[in-house]
């Protein structure tokens, strides 16, 4: 009879995913940290340097007054912020906190014709074809000192130019793979070259439309065939609308940008108003300080909560934690995730080897001072592998060795 070990966590090395065959997306890990990763892009001055400045706290994106400042992809790592986390170190007397992080890559502006070669073309897309989500940002701003590539303020027209650009970079990709899938197809055609060959065929008559790939539907095999395309509009997408001032709090009214107002491009995309100038000027205080110029401005929440916020809801994730002595974590997981499989988020070994879990919510985790207490007042439960993490989760996972 194999031995019960009672996991919080192991260190996984490399970058390698863990968890692509659990169903959970494609998320970074490094030696530390399991990351959401983000793709920004946009035009060339629309703000994505600042953004990402700001977003990262940093100034390693160049943010200069001319198209293409920006060559090389810049890469940040960004810790969530969680309030969870402290009360629950406070009561297991962990030695450390380990958020869970999104990871940014910010690439050089795409103009219209860059499919064709325009500008810088569209190399730099290669960049973000493995990040979970896109974020495209789309300038409502207006200053003389930033020059707008197309010579006029219209986020509608700079949505729709980057948006056909990212279709004819997947058509290309797409394309290239017919033609090869095509070569494959002779004598008697294997089931999976037809596979392919008909759900290429598919997306590529769509994407010739204009369309993104994102709105067609596909079995679970044809999935398969999509996954290794890699393709940017099957990715879930936002956008940031880089405002002149903060209208986070403003409903949108109609389609059309106006000065201030909050505005929706496409409706079935979700939206987050900033303003990265203000972002970058609290990107340069300390933590408190910067709550205090928060407070001053009567904003509720910083540039990176929301788009983070957005993230989250936009690939449908939530946050389960472990809180022991050695450390205090937090993990990012798929709504609607089972037990092992979140237990693989931690390293893909305790799927296989899953016995059960004890789990209790974080307040009730705090408030009853631990696992003790929770189990004493009857606020822990004892879950199977049916059972369904849910946001806010403290686990503590059995798994045979």
């Amino acid at each position: 009879m194999n031995n019960s070990k009672r996991f919080l966590f192991k260190k996984v090395r490399g970058r390698k995913p863990a968890c692509r065959q659990t169903g959970i997306p494609h998320f970074v890990r490094n030696d530390r940290l399991l990351m959401l990763s983000l793709g920004i892009v946009g035009l060339p001055n629309v703000g994505k340097s600042t953004l990402f400045n700001a977003l990262t706290r940093s100034k390693q994106a160049d943010a200069q007054n001319y198209p293409f400042c920006t060559i090389e992809p810049n890469v940040g790592i960004v810790e969530v912020p969680d309030a969870r986390l402290a009360p629950l170190a406070e009561v297991s007397k962990a030695a450390k906190i380990i958020p869970t992080a999104i990871e940014f890559i910010d690439i050089a502006g795409i103009v219209k014709g860059a499919s064709e070669g325009e500008g810088l073309g569209n190399k730099f897309l290669s960049h973000i074809r493995e990040v979970d989500a896109i974020v495209q940002v789309v300038r409502s701003f207006s200053d003389g000192n930033v020059t707008h590539v197309q010579n006029r303020i219209d986020p509608k027209d700079d949505a729709d130019i980057i948006n056909l650009e990212l279709v004819l970079a997947d058509w290309q990709t797409v394309s290239k793979r017919l033609k090869t899938a095509h070569g494959k197809a002779k004598g008697v055609i294997p089931k999976e070259i037809q596979l392919e060959l008909d759900v290429l065929t598919r997306i590529d008559a769509h994407l010739q439309t204009g369309k993104p790939a994102r709105q067609l539907e596909f079995t679970k095999d044809e999935v398969l065939v999509v996954r290794d395309l890699h393709l940017l509009t099957m990715k879930p997408m936002m956008y940031v609308v880089n405002n002149d001032q903060d209208t986070s709090n403003k409903e949108p009214s109609s389609a059309k940008a106006t000065a201030g107002e909050a505005f929706v491009i496409e409706y079935d995309i979700p939206h987050v108003y900033i303003n990265a100038k203000i972002e970058a000027e609290l990107g340069e205080l300390s933590i408190e300080d910067a709550k205090e110029f928060m407070k001053d401005l009567g904003m509720e929440q910083s540039g990176l909560d929301k788009v983070i916020l957005a993230g989250y809801t936009l690939l449908d994730l939530i946050t389960f934690l472990t809180s022991g002595v050695p450390e205090t974590r937090a993990w990012t997981c798929p709504a609607g995730t089972l037990g092992p499989d979140a237990a693989g988020v931690i390293h893909t070994d305790f799927i296989k080897g899953y016995i059960k879990a004890d789990i209790a919510n974080w307040k009730d985790f705090v408030e009853a001072g631990g696992w003790s207490g929770v189990k004493e007042q009857g606020k822990m439960k004892l879950v199977g592998k049916d059972y369904i993490v849910q946001d806010g989760d403290v686990c503590y996972f059995h798994v045979a060795t």
